[in-house]
């Protein structure tokens, strides 16, 4: 049986195994509001929005994410802990199961696409066992039209059953929970785990094998703006880096928040809306994410204040990593194609917690590529619960836990771009602490960082004297509007200069020593833009 909202005359779930549901297909969000409601999954806030609990998962779970190994995958997915085998044979039992689970039940379909590039675009049908995690997907990929709809066609099926359960020793689980990507037939099955970063990740994953060995487009964990000039600028950085705060510029229109291609002759957003953490959201510091949260968002593992449907940003209760969904269009300044022009300015951003990285320097084509594989930061005491000291972490390409292949291929194909865009400045920007270490020092401030993304924008850090860095080999300005002097070379901040020296190198050795996993398949250009160990420096 298949009823309620716009459904493709040619779409038949029995295709796929799927029958004897009930199927709600492309509601509308006030629709799925509705049942949630009904079935007691969720709650309104006071502004309307909608407030669920994700049950036993709050985050996404890498341990139990699988690629099905297979023709197509056995020898180009690096495989290892991120990247785990599983058979086409437990593939196919655990579908037929999770089919066989959904009988019975209503399941809400939803006709979508990712990647705004029409050349790209993939076309993605997801299935979901609950109301409110449609919603998510209507939120986070690319809405069709109501004619696309009725000649849909999917390219890949993302079938999603929380309260499906793997028995581990027979379906080839590490536990209950799983989600698992099968490229030969283009489907993702997700169970056991009602978080939804697991959707979005799963197709993430899949543009991240697809696009670069299909079409040579570099696929990228990434956010990217455009400013009055219709210039380009790309922001990585890892969770804590300030990434989603420096590219919600006023002055500049949002091209997406998360997820990117770049192309030759243009950067996509993957998705259609965003997908931000808002544990302390400060509508000061973050306005654009604050307004988003209103009827049609969704809210994930929040709390209200007590007697009130008031929300509290800082209740980590139930998890620290709280989380909202919304449409793009949530936000003012947006670019309505989310499209963008090839990039001018790419910015690395870290929260270096030892103080010995510059607030800002230009990197070369060899550098970007090294630091990109690297994608260092730090965490910092009471970000996560057993973090009592600065921890060294690297990401590889920032978004380590979503490449299906080695990282120097994406790597290669950031220094193809580099070569083919020579116009195109690459920052590593530290918005972390100068004058010290966490401890000792204190974090750069925000309008600082602000001045300086501000003047590589534009254009003002090209046309100013550079020194290089003795250890990290770095191209610091000499000279930043806004920023003073002294801060722009970390040396000069530390009033103990052989403490400096030190710590500067612990860190390039950390460097060094995540990097030995990389060597054997990065090219000698890479491995030259190595921070050297400088036993040698007297203060």
């Amino acid at each position: 049986m298949e009823n309620l909202g716009h459904k493709n005359p040619n779409a038949d779930l029995k295709e796929i195994g799927l029958r004897n549901v009930t199927a709600h297909w492309n509601l509308s969000v006030a629709e799925l509001t509705e049942l949630t409601l009904n079935q007691k999954q969720g709650e309104l806030s006071a502004n309307g929005t909608l407030v669920v609990d994700t049950g036993e998962f709050t985050g996404r779970s890498p341990k139990d994410r699988f690629i099905v190994e297979d023709d197509i995958t056995k020898d180009t997915v690096d495989w290892g802990a991120i990247n785990q085998p599983i058979s086409s044979e437990h593939f196919d039992q655990l579908y037929d199961k999770v089919m066989g689970y959904l009988q019975a039940k209503d399941v809400y379909v939803r006709d979508a696409f990712a990647c705004s590039n029409p050349t790209y675009r993939l076309n993605v049908r997801v299935i979901n066992e609950y109301p409110w995690q449609n919603i998510f997907v209507n939120n986070m990929f690319i809405r069709p039209k109501v004619e696309e709809i009725d000649s849909f066609k999917p390219d890949w099926l993302v079938i999603s059953a929380p309260g499906f359960h793997a028995d581990p020793e027979v379906d080839g689980t590490r536990q209950h929970n799983f989600a698992i990507i099968n490229f030969t037939r283009k489907t993702i099955i997700i169970g056991g785990t009602a978080y939804t970063g697991e959707i979005k990740k799963g197709i993430f994953s899949v543009l991240n094998f697809v696009l670069p060995t299909e079409e040579k487009v570099l696929s990228m964990h990434c956010s990217s703006n455009v400013g009055n000039l219709e210039d380009t600028a790309i922001f990585f950085g890892l969770s804590g880096t300030g990434k989603t705060t420096l590219s919600s510029d006023p002055n500049r229109r949002l091209i997406g928040d998360d997820e990117h291609g770049w192309a030759k002759g243009n950067v996509f957003n993957f998705e259609g809306g965003c997908y931000a953490k808002v544990i302390n959201l400060n509508p000061e510091f973050e306005p654009q994410i604050y307004n988003a949260i209103k009827f049609g968002a969704l809210l994930e593992n929040i709390k209200f204040y007590t007697n009130t449907r008031e929300i509290d940003f800082g209740n980590v209760d139930k998890t620290q990593n709280t989380r909202v969904s919304y449409p793009i269009h949530h936000i003012n300044k947006i670019v309505h194609s989310q499209m963008g022009g090839e990039p001018k300015n790419i910015f690395f951003l870290t929260c270096d917690a030892f103080g010995v990285l510059p607030p800002v320097s230009k990197l070369t084509r060899a550098q970007a590529m090294y630091h990109f594989i690297s994608g260092y930061t730090a965490k910092v005491a009471g970000t996560e619960e057993g973090v009592n000291e600065p921890q060294v972490v690297f990401s590889a390409c920032f978004g380590a836990p979503f490449l299906p292949l080695h990282p120097t291929s994406y790597a290669d194909l950031l220094g193809q771009k580099i070569e083919e865009n020579p116009k195109v400045n690459v920052w590593l920007v530290n918005t972390g602490w100068t004058s010290g270490p966490y401890g000792v020092g204190y974090r750069i401030k925000l309008p600082d960082t602000r001045a300086i993304i501000k003047a590589a924008l534009d254009g003002v850090l090209e046309n100013v004297a550079y020194t290089v860095d003795p250890i990290f080999g770095l191209m610091m300005p000499s000279k930043c509007p806004g920023v003073r002097s002294k801060m722009l070379n970390p040396i000069n901040t530390w009033d103990d200069k052989d403490a400096y020296v030190k710590k500067a190198n612990m860190l390039a050795e950390r460097f060094v020593e995540n990097f030995r996993q990389f060597e054997d398949q990065a090219s000698d250009e890479i491995l030259a833009a190595s921070p050297k160990v400088r036993t040698d420096l007297a203060v």
